[in-house]
């Protein structure tokens, strides 16, 4: 796929817009727009692109600041990431594979697989469900009879929104156990929540489209490479191709209507005038930055909570995991991915063991995490018990995530606002997916649209190539 800037008379260049944020959102909407003819300018605080999804060095290893995952469903960030040239290196599995450990039954028979074959929905799952050691013939049972039920559910009903996954999951017959073996195995790592703490309306979107829309919709996808790669260089190069100025360690102390229709944006030492502003920042500081009337209710965007992310990185001086990943029942340790080449260590094995819903150790100390996760990485990997820990050292996201919790749906703003001319983007806008990749590419795509439908600017076609892909 290619993509120029297109050509565009002195009028339509003359149309500038600014995009406060320089995370996946944000580079989406610069690019968007560029794409589209317009001149942009991008404003990111940090010196780094890539908001939460980035990459640091720690001596000679390149450290995702935590593991980032997508869906071959996840049609917006894989446009994304054909967009900054940068798919092959963040390829999806040929079929969805999982391999997950349960500590609770004896060596040799502790491992299961979550895996699809080559047949229509819901069929794809069938021999996996019927085979997957981790629940019972009861529960495998139940499981197939409550999926059916989630397909069956209206996504446009609002009153999902009111209601928490575990107890409709409680409701349609599901135990404990098959919660913890297969419902939040996958919900936590998508919602960043357990059942009971996520709206159904987020929880019913993700297993529909993940598991039940498409037989390969869940193929799993990662960075081979460190996310900054990416997120960062990659997209500045895509940047700096569009024609976008782009702009780090740049604050943006204010942003307020001029009265003939365009808007000042100021930072230290500029003030920049544009036809229209997006922000593309995340809700609290989108909050602060509102002018009076944007929003008729601003203060909603302060109800939508936020919840953690902590990453325990090991480095060991052999290899102790012989594939890319797994996830583990029995255990505090979530799911566990090989890091090893992407950071560039050429001896040993480096692991990340990433811990969603983290709110009882985010505050943690590193030696208290250190005793509870390094004894559980032998229990789970018995090639640990031998091995030298080289390095062992703990990344926390505090706020990685907006919180899925039930009644968040309501207080999620559209790209819109009613300023003409001010836009909002970030995964905690209203695409109706969980704080994902593709929810915040989604959000760019959502505020560029908004931006050149109200300009009467066209949009460009290889934009919305994923809406057709979807």
């Amino acid at each position: 796929m290619t993509h120029g800037t297109r050509s565009a008379g002195p009028a339509a260049q003359a149309r500038h817009a600014v995009v406060v944020g320089g995370g996946l959102a944000g580079v989406t909407t610069a690019l968007a727009l560029a794409d589209a003819g317009m001149r942009v300018t991008l404003l990111e605080g940090r010196p780094r692109l890539g908001g939460l999804a980035f990459s640091f060095r720690r001596g000679d290893l390149t450290v995702d600041n935590g593991q980032h995952v997508y869906l071959r469903c996840c049609t917006a960030y894989r446009w994304f990431l054909d967009r900054i040239e940068g798919a092959a290196l963040a390829p999806l599995q040929d079929r969805l594979d999982v391999p997950v450990l349960d500590l609770a039954r004896p060596e040799g028979r502790r491992l299961g697989r979550l895996r699809r074959d080559a047949l229509p929905v819901p069929l794809h799952l069938g021999r996996s469900l019927a085979t997957y050691p981790h629940l019972s013939l009861a529960d495998r049972a139940r499981v197939g009879r409550a999926a059916l039920a989630l397909q069956g559910l209206d996504l446009a009903d609002p009153a999902l929104d009111t209601q928490d996954f575990g107890s409709w999951l409680a409701a349609h017959g599901q135990s404990a156990r098959a919660v913890e073996a297969l419902w939040d195995l996958v919900g936590v790592a998508t919602l960043n929540a357990v059942a009971g703490d996520a709206s159904l309306a987020l929880a019913a979107m993700v297993f529909k489209t993940g598991l039940l829309s498409d037989p390969g919709a869940a193929d799993i996808g990662w960075a081979r490479v460190p996310l900054g790669d990416l997120h960062d260089r990659m997209a500045r190069k895509a940047l700096d191709s569009a024609g976008v100025r782009t702009e780090l360690r740049t604050r943006v102390t204010s942003v307020s209507p001029d009265g003939d229709g365009q808007w000042t944006v100021e930072v230290p030492g500029e003030t920049l005038r544009a036809d229209a502003v997006v922000l593309a920042v995340p809700q609290r500081e989108a909050h602060d930055l509102l002018p009076p009337g944007a929003l008729d209710a601003p203060e909603r965007l302060l109800e939508i909570g936020t919840a953690p992310i902590l990453n325990v990185h090991v480095v060991y001086d052999r290899k102790v995991l012989g594939r890319p990943f797994f996830t583990a029942l029995g255990s505090p340790v979530q799911w566990v991915f090989d890091r090893t080449e992407a950071s560039g260590l050429r001896e040993g094995q480096y692991l990340a063991v990433s811990q969603s819903a983290a709110q009882d150790e985010i505050d943690a100390p590193v030696a208290v995490l250190r005793e509870r996760y390094l004894p559980e990485l032998e229990r789970l990997l018995p090639p640990a018990r031998g091995a030298e820990v080289r390095d062992f050292f703990v990344t926390r996201e505090r706020t990685a995530t907006f919180a899925p919790a039930p009644g968040v749906g309501r207080l999620r703003p559209g790209a819109r606002t009613k300023a003409s001319g001010l836009y909002l983007a970030g995964a905690w806008t209203a695409t109706g997916w969980p704080a994902t990749m593709e929810s915040a590419v989604r959000s760019g795509v959502s505020a560029a649209d908004a931006v050149l439908g109200a300009l009467g600017r066209p949009r460009p076609q290889a934009l919305f190539e994923f809406e057709e892909a979807a």
